[in-house]
């Protein structure tokens, strides 16, 4: 019996992921045809979901089903959404609207915190902005940032948000999600959704670090409905510059603070000089403490723990 184009269409999407997915040692079953679509179990480490491609009069749909919080999950749709992701225009220059900017910092650094921030930019709010000599937070010194951030948090019309992922909360994170972006995308998630209780903004803009789908799809688990669009250098937009600063200065006050706390200067990045002092606080003060300031996946950590 032939199949009519939209079944047959359905039947080859799935065999093709079938076959990518099996090419990285996924368990993948043979296809069954249901009523409405085409259906294979995907499995892995005693995990297991389920691939469906429906075939409809809208054409072809591909649908992952089973655990979310599950590592396999998060894997197959990676592979097979990959950079798929929601068309939008991406603004070339300043945006004529209002708007929400999110940046991140820290991420680079083994020792401290993941911050995100985010800021809510009105016309008015955005004039103000640059009148402070907002710009990208790499540009400017840790005084220059501590001034300006403490000017935007003063200025009451502007709608702001931090979040600071803690060395050891990070750390939780990360053994569950098992991907820095993953991780990034449900930090930048949580506060466009704070920003969202706040504001009525319909716009958001990231400075790119990964596929957009792993913000949106954190954000659909709460229903909320934006335009999202991730720009490579997005520091050039206002709001994104406001939102770098306000999560560099989050950096910097970790550092200080803990460096007085330890009584040695605690080194952003991963040099030798941060592995110096790391060996010193672990010598000092224990793996325990140690791991509570530190980001475990880095590579550092193998030479500082196994050494």
């Amino acid at each position: 019996m032939r199949l009519n184009t939209k079944e047959e269409s359905a039947l080859k999407i799935i065999n093709r992921y079938s076959q990518i997915l099996k090419n990285q040692n996924f368990i993948v079953s043979d296809s069954a045809k249901n009523e409405y679509s085409y259906q294979v179990s995907v499995s892995e480490n005693q995990q297991k979901i389920s691939l469906q491609v429906f075939f409809g009069k809208k054409g072809n749909k591909i649908v992952l089903q089973g655990n979310k919080d599950l590592r396999l999950y998060h894997n197959v749709c990676d592979i097979i959404f990959g950079e798929k992701l929601i068309e939008v225009q991406k603004p070339e220059s300043e945006p004529d609207y209002s708007y929400i900017g999110t940046d991140e910092s820290g991420k680079g650094d083994y020792f401290g915190p993941l911050v995100i921030s985010g800021v809510y930019a009105t016309l008015e709010s955005a004039n103000y902005l640059r009148a402070l000599g907002v710009r990208d937070s790499k540009d400017l010194s840790d005084t220059q940032i501590k001034q300006i951030a403490l000017e935007i948090k003063a200025k009451k019309e502007i709608i702001y948000d931090v979040i600071l992922v803690s060395p050891e909360k990070y750390n939780q994170l990360y053994e569950k999600m098992g991907n820095l972006n993953r991780l990034m995308g449900w930090a930048h998630a949580k506060v466009i959704e704070n920003l969202l209780n706040k504001c009525d903004a319909k716009e958001v803009i990231s400075d790119k670090f990964g596929n957009e789908k792993l913000i949106i799809d954190a954000l659909q688990q709460k229903g909320r409905e934006i335009n999202l669009t991730q720009v490579t250098k997005a520091e050039k937009f206002i709001a994104v510059a406001a939102a770098s600063i306000l999560a560099r200065e989050a950096v910097v006050d970790w550092f200080y603070y803990q460096s007085k706390k330890f009584k040695v200067e605690i080194q952003k990045g991963s040099s030798a000089e941060v592995e110096r002092i790391a060996k010193k606080i672990l010598k000092d003060y224990g793996s325990e403490t140690l791991t509570k300031l530190v980001k475990l996946h880095f590579k550092t950590s193998k030479k500082i723990f196994i050494n």
